[in-house]
């Protein structure tokens, strides 16, 4: 009889905890590490991994998984790219709890205009039989192939107990002590968090529920999280107002110390102003002096974007006009952008906010052969060739494309690599602010880890892969209350991918139609990993997903 489930035989071993690598063997048996080091025995199956890295599984602890795991619960194309947790509910908005079918259309309609995610595929494939966060958490488990750390939405919360008026006031004692309740439940039912935001805008464009919280009532929900003894509060901050920002992390420094919690703000980027965040790194370490456990959130890549005017575009948000045709049918897009062409160019002159990097903007895909001359190419540059408006390039290559054209916004925002790279190295930040599974119309979010793998360990050099592992398995474990993960340690859980340093690769975006209600996303595929583990179940390989349904709820 075999003494484990599996043997992983002549490994590089990285630890997740930032020592030194070493080679060795490592053991499982119901879905825990049971040895590690020089393995003696028989297992059920070996895996040679003789010149290839074995690491504790990565954790994305950024992204909107939320309904695609009722279709979806390997929350694709996370495994491929050795992520064995993602944590969801971010931003203030889950998925529970919800009052009832008018609750649930206001959730999906923030989710639309949010996160990106449409009400077609809501319709289809998120059946919403659930009331409580409790109930969403018992709806999701079944099928989970991937481990999920679920935060409780601030939003949806206050959109539960008090309705419209969540949009209108400050909540009174007897609604937060509601509150408070339903955030205990949702603890003690597995939840790892409350998230919460600062600058989101609904699909009326009215601030989210979250934004009309006082501090009472949110010292008062984060004391109710910390009663189960771990939890996380999470933010998005008005990043558009450098001085509103820097308001909301001293006021997560408040937090933080009131309740005895870590807080999390996403993201911090690398602009061109501010190749360092300077200021923002500056009032993470003034909360640190202070005693409080403040963390901004960073990701490795540059923050690309897509804009199609068939779908969804943050960068049209700030535009009225445009914004108003955007929220239109698609098949009623084309007529208001003839019949309004002349205001919407003069809007599109006067952008400010993310609307003004739409100069930035280069043509990608094409459809009409008159369009393919422009593939690769600068809107401004076209726009000063022929005498136009930037407003009126876009209007004219995407209404012959039938409004299908690929818009893209590169190498302008996290595009300098060695300031980058020193954000990503930052004690006071965390490895993870993808956005996985939101805007999926618009870039993907899932393939950071192994772009920090590829670029900045093995091309670069600007990271040792121990750092790196230690960056997106024990750090974040630690500091988000996983403490059952995120190392190869005996006890641990068995969540590891196995991978090949020399050649892991993540892949260009590609535009697929695999969503229900019709809907497209972006995806990035990966080359190099050989396996993935999640909770001790092989779940991934070169040749595919395994099927295996041992993810948790964590």
């Amino acid at each position: 009889m075999a003494e484990y489930d599996t043997i992983i035989r002549n490994g590089s071993l990285v630890d997740g905890a930032g020592g030194p690598v070493v080679r060795g063997d490592l053991a499982i048996k119901g879905g825990k590490i049971v040895a590690v080091g020089q393995v003696d025995g028989h297992a059920s199956d070996e895996i040679d991994a003789s010149g290839l890295s074995v690491a504790p599984g990565f954790i994305d602890i950024h992204t909107h998984f939320d309904p695609q795991l009722c279709w979806d619960g390997y929350a694709t194309p996370s495994i491929e790219h050795g992520i064995t947790t993602v944590v969801t509910g971010n931003c203030s908005l889950s998925l529970a709890p919800i009052r009832g079918r008018a609750g649930a259309d206001k959730i999906v309609s923030m989710f639309g205009v949010i996160e990106d995610i449409k009400k077609k595929t809501f319709d289809e494939a998120v059946p919403f039989t659930w009331e409580s966060f409790p109930e969403y958490l018992d709806h999701i488990r079944p099928g989970l192939g991937i481990n999920v750390g679920a935060l409780i939405g601030h939003s949806a919360v206050r959109l539960y107990v008090m309705g419209s008026a969540s949009q209108q006031r400050a909540a009174t004692e007897d609604e937060i002590a509601q509150m408070c309740q339903i955030v205990e439940d949702a603890m003690t039912a597995g939840a790892l968090g409350i998230s919460s935001s600062y600058v989101d805008m609904d699909e009326n464009g009215d601030p989210v529920p979250s934004q009309f919280a006082d501090l009472k009532e949110k010292i008062a929900l984060a004391k109710a999280m910390a009663k189960s003894g771990r939890g996380i509060w999470q933010i998005v901050p008005f990043f558009p107002d450098l001085n509103r920002e820097l308001e909301n992390i001293r006021e997560l420094g408040d937090i933080s110390l009131a309740a005895g919690i870590p807080c999390s703000l996403q993201p911090v980027l690398s602009s061109p102003t501010s190749p360092l965040a300077q200021e923002i790194i500056a009032e993470l370490e003034a909360q640190k002096a202070r005693g409080a456990r403040v963390y901004g959130q960073v990701m490795p890549r540059c923050f690309d974007l897509n804009m199609r005017l068939s779908e969804t575009s943050m960068l049209l948000f700030s535009l009225p006009r445009w914004k108003a045709i955007m929220d239109l049918p698609v098949n009623a897009r084309a007529a208001q952008f003839v019949s309004q062409r002349e205001a919407l160019v003069a809007e599109m002159n006067g952008a400010v906010g993310m609307s003004s990097a739409l100069p930035f903007l280069t043509v990608g895909q094409t459809i009409h052969s008159d369009n393919k001359q422009y593939q690769g190419r600068s809107l401004t540059e076209i726009a000063q060739e022929q005498g136009k408006h930037l407003g009126e390039v876009i209007l004219d290559i995407a209404l012959a494309d039938n409004l299908e054209t690929e818009f893209q916004l590169k190498n302008v925002i996290n595009a300098d690599k060695a300031a980058v790279a020193q954000l990503i190295d930052h004690p006071l930040c965390h490895f993870g602010a993808s956005d996985a599974g939101a805007h999926i119309t618009q870039f993907c979010g899932t393939g950071d880890t192994t772009h920090l793998l590829e670029h900045y360990v093995r091309e670069s050099c600007a990271m040792t892969l121990e750092r790196a592992v230690y960056r997106m398995t024990g750090q974040v474990a630690d500091d988000w209350g996983l403490s059952d993960r995120g190392r190869l340690q005996v006890g641990k859980a068995a969540d590891i991918v196995i991978f090949d340093p020399a050649t892991v690769s993540v892949g260009d975006e590609e535009f697929v139609e695999d969503f229900p209600g019709e809907a497209r996303r972006y995806v990035r595929r990966s080359t190099g990993y050989r396996a993935v583990f999640v909770n001790g179940e092989l779940a991934y390989t070169p040749e595919g997903y395994t099927q295996a349904k041992a993810g948790r709820v964590v």
